[in-house]
C-alpha cells in the first residue's frame, strides 16, 4: 500500500486541479458541490453538458485502457483524479454508472462488438446508463431475481419481462444493464443472464419513486416484452452471476476515493457551521467531529490497501468486503452529527413544498445508505462467510401442516 505519490503523480495532480479550476466557471459555476447523494435531481441538463465538457478535455474514463478510449491512468493517477475532482467541488457524475460499472464490465467480460457499440458513447459523455439489479423481492438477496429472459428464435432477440426497483437515474438514462433469469426452472445464482438494453423502446416503463427528500432520483422500471438484441448478452446464458459479481467489484474500486472526498466536503461544511454558530464549543460535538475525521482517514487507508490488490477484473482483496458497511454507517452518523450541529431549528420547515438545505437533504438521504447495495445486516453476513470463512447462517424451513 502506498500512502504517498511520486513527483510525476503530483505533477499529474496539478494538471487535474488546473483544468478543473479553469473549466468550472461560467455556466458550470452553479454546479459546484451539487449533484451528490440526495441532490442528484439538481441541474440534470447542465450536468450532462459538464460530462461532455470533461470528455472534450480527456477527463472521462481516465482509468480505462487507451485501446478502449480511456486515458490509461495508473491506480495512483486515478486516485488523484477522483480526489481532485471532489476537492474542486465538481458536480456529481451523471455518467458514473456507465463509466464506473457498465464500461469496466463490458471491457472485462464483453465481446469486441459490444465494446465498439457501447464504449464510445460512455467516453464521449453522451450516453448514460442505469443499473437493473434490485427487484421488489430481490434487494440485498440479488440471487432471488424473478425477471425473466427468453430467446425468441423468430425475432432473433431476447424478450425481457419483469420489474426492477430503486433504479437510480433511470429517467435520465439511455441504456440499462439487466440481470434476468434465462432458465425459468433455475434458482439462486444459477441460470442468470446479463443483458445490455436500450431504455427508449416499447415495453419499458419508468415510474419515479418519491423519497423523503421530496425528489425522485430512484425509479421503478417495468419490462413488458422488452427486447434485447441477441448480441447484447454479456457472456453466455447462465454467466449472469459471474458478470454481476465482477461488476460489484468495480463498484468497490477506485471511485471510492472520490466518494470520500465528497464526504470530506460535507464534513468541512459541518465544521464550518459548528464554528459559526458556537456548536464547536460543546465538548461532545468536538469529540464527534474528531471521531468523524478519524473515521474518514481510516476509510481512506483501507481503500488504498484494497486498491493495492486490484487485478483490473473487478476482483478485489477481502478488505473490500468491509467498505460498504463502514462508509454507510459512517455517513449515517455524519448526517446525525450535521443535524445536531445545526440545532433543533433545522428540524422545522415552513409549509411545503419544502426547500431543504444540502445538509438537511443529506441527513434524510443517508438513511438509505445502510439499505441499498446490500443492507448492513447482509454486509455483516458477507464479511463473516466470505471474508472470515465462518459457517453460513442457518435457514429455517417452515413446513405446512
Amino acid at each position: 500500500m502506498k500512502l504517498t505519490f511520486s513527483a510525476a503523480d503530483e505533477q499529474f495532480r496539478e494538471e487535474v486541479a488546473t483544468w478543473l479550476k479553469a473549466n468550472l466557471v461560467g455556466e458550470f459555476e452553479q454546479l459546484k458541490f451539487r449533484g451528490g447523494p440526495g441532490d442528484e435531481h439538481m441541474f440534470p441538463e447542465e450536468r450532462k453538458k459538464w460530462e461532455q465538457k470533461l470528455a472534450e478535455g480527456g477527463w472521462t474514463c481516465v482509468g480505462w485502457p487507451k485501446e478502449n478510449g480511456g486515458r490509461g491512468c495508473s491506480i495512483e493517477q486515478q486516485v488523484i483524479f477522483n480526489e481532485e475532482y471532489a476537492r474542486s467541488g465538481a458536480p456529481g457524475h451523471v455518467g458514473h454508472i456507465g463509466e464506473g460499472l457498465a464500461g469496466p464490465t463490458i471491457i472485462a467480460f464483453g465481446t469486441d462488438e459490444q465494446k465498439k457499440k457501447y464504449l464510445p458513447g460512455i467516453v464521449a459523455g453522451k450516453e448514460l446508463w442505469c443499473q437493473g439489479y434490485s427487484e421488489p423481492g430481490a434487494g440485498s438477496d440479488l440471487a432471488n431475481v424473478k425477471t425473466k429472459a427468453r430467446f425468441d428464435e423468430a425475432k432473433g432477440k431476447w424478450i425481457i419481462n419483469g420489474q426492477k426497483v430503486w433504479t437510480s437515474l433511470a429517467h435520465e438514462s439511455d441504456y440499462v444493464f439487466v440481470i434476468a433469469r434465462t432458465d425459468p426452472d433455475s434458482v439462486a445464482h444459477r441460470g442468470l443472464g446479463f443483458f445490455l438494453m436500450k431504455m427508449d423502446q416499447p415495453g419499458i416503463e419508468v415510474r419515479g419513486i418519491e423519497q423523503l427528500t421530496g425528489t425522485s432520483e430512484f425509479n421503478e422500471v417495468f419490462f413488458d416484452d422488452a427486447e434485447c438484441d441477441a448480441g447484447d448478452i454479456v457472456g453466455k446464458p447462465g454467466d449472469g452471476w459471474k458478470v454481476a459479481m465482477g461488476l460489484l467489484g468495480f463498484e468497490r474500486g477506485v471511485s471510492t476515493l472520490g466518494q470520500q472526498m465528497q464526504f470530506q466536503n460535507e464534513l468541512n461544511q459541518v465544521i464550518e457551521i459548528a464554528k459559526e454558530n458556537g456548536a464547536a464549543k460543546d465538548p461532545t460535538i468536538r469529540q464527534r467531529i474528531a471521531k468523524a475525521h478519524a473515521g474518514l482517514k481510516i476509510m481512506r487507508y483501507n481503500s488504498m490497501r484494497t486498491l493495492s490488490g486490484d487485478a483490473g477484473d473487478g476482483s478485489l482483496q477481502k478488505e473490500a468486503l468491509m467498505y460498504k458497511l463502514y462508509w454507510a454507517t459512517w455517513h449515517r452518523d455524519l448526517g446525525e452529527l450535521a443535524m445536531d450541529v445545526m440545532g433543533p431549528e433545522c428540524e422545522m420547515l415552513d409549509a411545503g413544498p419544502y426547500e431543504l438545505s444540502r445538509l438537511q437533504s443529506m441527513y434524510l438521504f443517508v438513511r438509505s445508505d445502510t439499505i441499498y447495495g446490500g443492507t448492513n445486516q447482509i454486509q455483516r453476513n458477507i464479511i463473516a462467510e466470505r471474508g472470515l470463512g465462518m459457517p453460513k447462517e442457518p435457514k429455517v424451513v417452515i413446513k405446512a401442516d
